[in-house]
Formats: structure tokens, C-alpha cells, sequence
């Protein structure tokens, strides 16, 4: 098996664009909701005007031609095509680390941390700070081959980054996450994958036991309260994408509307907006990111991932530095003291003032600042 790194360019035909648009110049509206707020889902105007931006005043290109000069790659692992991105910082004593998305969001989920991390003397740090990046695209996800057999979950792509940065001759690096990256992140720290030598959670999580469900803390009563909305309001798309990952797949794929329905809906309610998605991430910034689902063909691929680990959070502990930054909207927010059963070592547990789900892309300056506190614990 070949274990080349290779560069790679993503170029989108004018074809693709054109069929796209005229997927949206054809699209079929359902009535408007019968109530005022977003209860039963995105209101049908708000979508409406998110639509007719994608369709009129949105540009792709200005976002291929950032990925192009970045720098994407390509390697195969296990028979799997993994794409990503690899900015190596200008110091070459700078620490490698691998950063994983998770759903519905994408690669660019780090744009405005790119810089920032990799070369931090131009963006208010100093050398030290420095952090070669890797930030690749999950299995299904984005420019990654998706896998046509069952098999690859948390635990398979935990491992596959292992792998891919020994292949980039990193031997010793460390791990972040957030969503389903946050997910691979703590199986990389429960199998103590090789070289990485600590982690940082923007969403972590365990589930409670028993005994602390019969006397919760004000911590734990907020966390249970935050689980029992998600079961309740909020996560139909993860029962649906965990059970029948098909079914719903021929409607993302074949609809521009839907998938922007879908994953719009989520930009609304998982971060930290005064409202309207716009609020908390630009626009442009949502169609990106959107458009990188579309383009692919992602929405069968990438929802496959609920069905082969969604409630696989780990049944093992971590010995590795771990470091924690907690956002006040995450969705599901889980004490340090649940973690501490986990994990033996929380060398940094930050409790920040603002942000939702999308911590590195609402928050890109007070992530940053915690990544280079939390690593420099570990350094």
C-alpha cells in the first residue's frame, strides 16, 4: 500500500456551478410554518433569503482558490482517499498538531485560526506559539474519499490520523477537536495513539452516572437540563442520520434546498446568535462550508458516520494531558468533574465567555489564545 503525500488542487467545473444554480432557480417552497419563531424549523422566509444569496450574490471561488493556496494534500489510507490541509509554520521548532472537524461542519471550520496558529508573531504571539497544522477532511466528509464499506468510525479514523502524521515525519504532536473531532480526538487519547502527547476538547463529553443523576451539582442540573433539550427538540437529525443514513442521503444529494435547510437550521441553533445565524458566522462563511457538502455529494457519505459511532463517546480512560475550553452555548455541556473520571490528567479547563458548538470559527481569537495556553501546559 502506497504511503505517498501528495499535493492536491480541488478545481470545481463551471458545469457543476451551472447545474447547481439551476437546481435553485427550479426549487418547489413548502407553505410557510404556522408559527412565528423557529420551533418547527427554519422559517420559510429566513430560508428563502439565505437561498436567494447563495444563488445571487455568493462567489465560490473566492473560497477554492483559499483551500489551493493553503495547501491540500492527499494520501490513501487503509484504501481510503484522506484529504487535508498542511501549513507548516515558518519555525521550524514549531509543534505539530492536527486539528478534526466534525458535523455539519468542514475543514473550514479553522480558516481564521490558520494564521493565527502557524505563524503567531504576525497575529500577537510569539514564536513559541507556533504550530504546524494538519486539518483533514473526516472519512465522507468534504474532499475525503468515502468509504464503501462498513467499519470506518471514531475508533478506525483515530488511528488513520496516527498514521497520517507519521507520514508527515511528526513523532510527536497533539491532538484537537470539537463535535465528532472531538470524538476521534479522545479515542486518539484513549488508545494513547502513537506520538500524540496530549489533546484539547472544545466538546467534551461522558455521560453521567448514576449516582450523580440522584444529587446533580448546579453544574450537572445544567448539563442535564442541555441533554434532556437535545433529546427532546433537537435531535431528530442524529436519529435519523444514526438509523437510516440512506434515506435521508437521497434528499441532501439531490436537493440544494434541503441540504441548505438541513444544515442551516443547525448553524441557528447550536451557536451562540442573538437570533439569526448571521449573527454568529458570516454568510459567505455558512455557504462555504455548505458548499463543500454540496459539491462532494456529501450528505449520504457524511451522515453514514452517525450510524457507524454515534454514542461511541469511549468506554476507556486518558493518561495523556488533556485540556478542556467550555463555551457557554455548547449544546451539550459536560462537567469537569464528570471528564475527571475520564481523564487523569486536566491540565487546563477554560470556561469561556462567549461561543456556541463552532468554537475555532464563532470564536477564532479566544480559541486560539486557549490552544496556546492549553499546549504550552504540555510542551
Amino acid at each position: 500500500m502506497s504511503d505517498l503525500v501528495e499535493p492536491f488542487a480541488y478545481h470545481v467545473s463551471q458545469a457543476a456551478l451551472d447545474d447547481l444554480n439551476a437546481r435553485l432557480d427550479m426549487v418547489r417552497w413548502p407553505e410557510r410554518e404556522a408559527v412565528d419563531d423557529w420551533s418547527q424549523g427554519v422559517p420559510l422566509a429566513a430560508l428563502q433569503d439565505y437561498v436567494s444569496y447563495w444563488r445571487n450574490g455568493y462567489d465560490w471561488r473566492k473560497c477554492e482558490a483559499w483551500l489551493n493556496k493553503t495547501g491540500l494534500f492527499t494520501t490513501t489510507i487503509d484504501g481510503l482517499d484522506i484529504r487535508f490541509l498542511h501549513v507548516r509554520s515558518r519555525h521550524e521548532g514549531a509543534t505539530p498538531l492536527i486539528l478534526t472537524h466534525g458535523w455539519p461542519g468542514s475543514i473550514l471550520e479553522f480558516r481564521a485560526c490558520v494564521g493565527p496558529l502557524s505563524d503567531p508573531e504576525a497575529h500577537g504571539g510569539c514564536a513559541a506559539d507556533a504550530f504546524h497544522l494538519v486539518i483533514p477532511c473526516l472519512p465522507g466528509f468534504g474532499l475525503s474519499g468515502k468509504p464503501d464499506r462498513g467499519g470506518w468510525g471514531v475508533e478506525r479514523t483515530a488511528r488513520a490520523w496516527g498514521l497520517l502524521m507519521a507520514r508527515l515525519g511528526y513523532a510527536r504532536w497533539f491532538a484537537q477537536g470539537g463535535d465528532w473531532g472531538s470524538i476521534v480526538t479522545t479515542h486518539i487519547g484513549m488508545q494513547a495513539v502513537e506520538g500524540c502527547a496530549g489533546i484539547h476538547l472544545n466538546m467534551p463529553f461522558t455521560p453521567p452516572l448514576p449516582e450523580e443523576l440522584a444529587n446533580p451539582s448546579p453544574a450537572e442540573l445544567k448539563a442535564l437540563g442541555a441533554l434532556k433539550h437535545y433529546q427532546d427538540w433537537d435531535s431528530g437529525y442524529s436519529k435519523e442520520q444514526s438509523t437510516r443514513p440512506q434515506t435521508i442521503g437521497y434528499a441532501l444529494v439531490d436537493s440544494p434546498v434541503g441540504l441548505a435547510a438541513w444544515i442551516y437550521e443547525k448553524m441557528w441553533a447550536w451557536t451562540d446568535n442573538a437570533g439569526m445565524p448571521e449573527s454568529a458566522l458570516s454568510r459567505d462563511a455558512m455557504l462555504d462550508n455548505l458548499m463543500l457538502y454540496w459539491l462532494t455529494a456529501a450528505g449520504a457519505s457524511s451522515a453514514r458516520l452517525y450510524w457507524e459511532s454515534f454514542g461511541n463517546t469511549g468506554t476507556g480512560t486518558i493518561g495523556l494531558p488533556v485540556a478542556v475550553s467550555a463555551f457557554p452555548k455548547e449544546i451539550l455541556p459536560t462537567p469537569r468533574k464528570w471528564m475527571e473520571r475520564v481523564c487523569s490528567n486536566i491540565v487546563h479547563w477554560g470556561e469561556m465567555e462567549q461561543g456556541g458548538h463552532f468554537a475555532a470559527w464563532e470564536q477564532p481569537e479566544a480559541f486560539v489564545e486557549e490552544l496556546r495556553t492549553a499546549f504550552a501546559l504540555m510542551r
